[in-house]
Parts: C-alpha cells; structure tokens; sequence
C-alpha cells in the first residue's frame, strides 16, 4: 500500500501554492478533505439521447459512494454523441472523433487538476472506449462502469429493440408491412434510458471492458433503470479507494494477454466490428504491440456463443435475467477462450472473479453450448489485400462461403441504398460498396438504415 492515496492531488492541496486552497474551502472543504484522494468521475452529459439521460444521476451517486469510501468524487462533463439520432445523418460523422475528444477532455481535466484516480460512465457507443484510453494514457488508477442498457420495447406482446424500429421502417418502405405498423413499432422499441441493448457497439464494448479487467463484474449486463445499477455506483468508491490502496494502474490490467481475452469475448458474442477498432486504439495507448493480425488469428479460432440481435433475438437485459456477463465469460473461460490469470479491477484475477459466477442454464436459447456453437469462426473477419493493405474488418454473419463474386454497384450516401432497394434495382448477388465513409474520410457513422433495408426481402 503506498504511502497516502492522495498521491498526486497532494501537490495541490499541500503543496507551495497554497493560495489555490481558497477554491477548496469555498467548495466546503473541512482540513481533513485536503488529505483525501481526489478521484474524477467522467460523465458523457447529453440529456438528449436516451442512452445518457440517466449519466448525470449515476454520476452524483458515484460521487456519493467515493464520500461513503473517505476519497473526494469530482463528476465532470465530456462531449457526447448519439449514434441512433445521427443515424444516416451529416452528424454520424462526428461519431467516432467523439471517441478521442472524450479521452482527450478526460485526460485535460484529471491531469490539469491533479486527480488521483478517474472513473469513466460508459453510456452510449463512443464513451466507454474514450475513458478506456484516457486512462491507458494517463496510467491513473481508475476504471470503467456501465451506464446500464435500456429495457426491450413491447409490440403485441413481443420483444422490440431499436433494430426492430430499423428494419420495421425497411419493411414498410418496400410495402411488406403498412406504414402504420411500422410507426407503431418505431414508437414502442425504446421505452427508457440505457444505451442500446442489442450487440452493437455498446454492449459489445461493456463485455469486452469486462473480459480485459477494467470494468467490475456485472457491471455491463445490469440494466440502467435496475435498482443493483444505483447500488453498483454507490460501490464505485470502496472498488476505486481499493486501487489506490493497491496502487494498481490500467497498464497493469492491460496486457497482450487481456486484450486476446477482449478480443475473443468480441468474437464469441457476435459483437460489432466497432469493437474491434476500439480495441486497437486502447492497445496503442497502453502500448502494447496487438495488430489486426493477431486479432484475425481469434476470430478464425474463436467460435459464435450468443443469439444476440442483431445475428439472433436476444438483448443485454436477457443476458442479465440468465446471470449476467460473468456467466456467460465462465462459460468462455471453461471452453478454454480466455486467459483466466489476467489481472482486473477487483485487484483479483479473471478466473477469481468468475469462480462463483451461475453456470449457463440449459433451457434457454441466448448462449450456446461450446460442443454445438451457432458458428464455428466468428462473424467478424479481417482481410489483407490489395484493397486494404493494412487490413480491413468486415462482417460476416449470414455468410458460410468465404468468397463472393458479383457486379458491384457503388453508392456515396446510405440514402441512396435504401432508394435503390425502394426501386429494387438491387439484385442478389450485387456487391453494394458504400464509398469514403471509413474512419479517415467521414468519421465512420453508423449505416444501419441501409443495411437494415439490404435485409428486406
């Protein structure tokens, strides 16, 4: 244990300038708060978008449980961009740069004010991964909690996620189902907060923040408006207050080791390849040599576990009513996909931290059976070629063969597909090549409009 958990606040609260404390009495300091880690709790503020309008309330009570734990909780606001609402937009450009200006406007406020340590909110696609490499970069003891996933609609009695809401507007656009329904479904698929609930980024990046070591078990299967996601924050502080005590930093947590179990955990949910880009951004901030080549090497070797939606039907919230993510990474770790020695946040190891996790129950239709995968490569592959010479990661989930041969028809903007299915002048075996919407020309935004339309018949 160090000396004093304050380790770096200290050359403020105690150090030469001592002119800066009048900010700290005026804050309602008492003498023995000056002794106190002080620990910056980021939070993605955008009341606009279902996926944070909660962040604010878990960010105080975050605060609250730092009190409880004798450390000081400084909540703090970082840009937030909604990948749902900008969907198809101008603004799914800004997307993915969100990523950096979070990590970014993380590391400015922890390292300018001297912060011990930093817990970041993970609420919506981009936030989980800019706190992830904020901390990678800083090496601030801290970690990474879930925002908490949204509950499933209900449409005539069934399950309805934002991909029900896509494909429904799909289905009416080509006549398959009346526009009515379509308005109808739209309306019931997102009932309150929590990021998305399907395995797309957000949750893909909760498991795998979960399989690394940065996020606390459970914490990326509890949904947002579930009474153990407040209790989770109330926690927050004992688990940050024990990092400190243990002066565990995130380059300790993050090796090669815990990124292969990221990556395979990615794999074996049907995750989104958003995750996979995360994951070799965070690598370069903890510096640690992990390429696309050793990724493609899991996911030949890492088998499809989950139905998830959008390959299945199954949600996050299904995920928790079975027995939450450390159930499911148990079941990878006894199938020999993960690295059980790898160090976490608890300060204990993966294996540790799953030893008491529930078994897979038999009768459900969520996680498969490792003897009887729903695939046996992941969904995701990576390809080198001369298209991309430095790689470039695709999906491929509904596809056994690994070729494909066809005419390619080339768009500029996902409107234009969805016109084109309109007008059906998209025929199978068309190669659709959606152009300069990478992440170097446009940010890479999210284009499920057009693929949900690619998928109506």
């Amino acid at each position: 244990m160090p000396d004093t958990l304050n380790w770096n606040s200290k050359q403020l609260t105690r150090g030469w300038q001592k002119g800066v404390t009048s900010f700290y009495w005026g804050l309602g300091f008492d003498e023995s708060d000056l002794d106190k880690a002080q620990i910056g709790i980021g939070v993605p503020l955008l009341d606009g978008n279902l996926c944070n309008v909660h962040a604010h309330e878990l960010g105080q009570m975050i605060a609250a449980g730092c009190k409880s734990a004798g450390l000081l909780g400084f909540p703090f606001g970082v840009p937030g961009v909604s990948d749902n609402i900008t969907q198809g937009m101008e603004g799914g450009n800004a997307s993915l740069p969100s990523r950096n200006l979070i990590a970014n406007a993380s590391e400015c406020v922890v390292s300018a004010h001297c912060y011990d340590g930093m817990i970041g909110t993970h609420h919506c696609d981009k936030n989980g991964p800019g706190f992830a490499m904020a901390l990678a970069r800083m090496n601030v003891p801290g970690l990474i909690l879930s925002g908490g996933s949204i509950m499933p609609g209900c449409y005539k009695g069934r399950d309805v996620t934002i991909l029900d809401s896509y494909d429904a507007q799909a289905a009416a656009d080509v006549g398959e189902i009346p526009a009515s329904e379509a308005d109808a479904i739209i309306k019931a698929a997102c009932p309150g907060p929590g990021g998305c609930g399907i395995a797309a980024s957000f949750n893909t990046w909760g498991i795998a923040m979960e399989a690394i070591g940065l996020m606390p078990p459970y914490s990326s299967s509890i949904p947002a408006i579930d009474p153990a996601k407040k209790e989770e924050c109330m926690d927050a502080g004992r688990r940050m207050r024990h990092l400190l005590e243990l002066d565990l930093r995130p380059r300790d947590i993050l090796t090669r080791a815990a990124f292969r179990n990221a990556a395979a955990a990615i794999a074996a949910i049907g995750g989104s390849t958003n995750g996979i880009i995360h994951l070799i951004a965070l690598a370069r901030e903890a510096k640690v040599d992990f390429t696309l080549k050793d990724i493609q090497a899991i996911l030949r070797d890492t088998p499809v576990l989950c139905s998830f939606a959008p390959r299945g039907k199954r949600t996050m919230v299904d995920l928790h009513r079975l027995g939450g993510t450390p159930m499911l990474l148990k079941h990878l770790l006894e199938a020999g996909l993960l690295d059980g020695s790898c160090m976490t946040v608890t300060g204990k190891t993966l294996a540790d931290n799953l030893a008491e996790a529930p078994s897979v129950p038999e009768e459900q239709d969520l996680i498969a059976a490792t003897d009887a995968p729903f695939k046996s490569y992941a969904d995701m592959q990576i390809c080198f070629g001369n298209l991309a010479p430095e790689g470039m990661v695709f999906k491929v989930s509904s596809m056994q063969s690994p070729t494909f041969r066809g005419a390619a028809m080339c768009f500029e903007d996902p409107r234009d597909i969805i016109q084109a299915v309109k007008e059906k002048r998209l025929k199978p075996g068309t190669v659709v090549v959606l152009r300069n919407l990478g992440p170097v020309a446009s940010g890479m935004p999210e284009v499920l409009v057009a693929t949900s339309a690619l998928s109506s018949p």
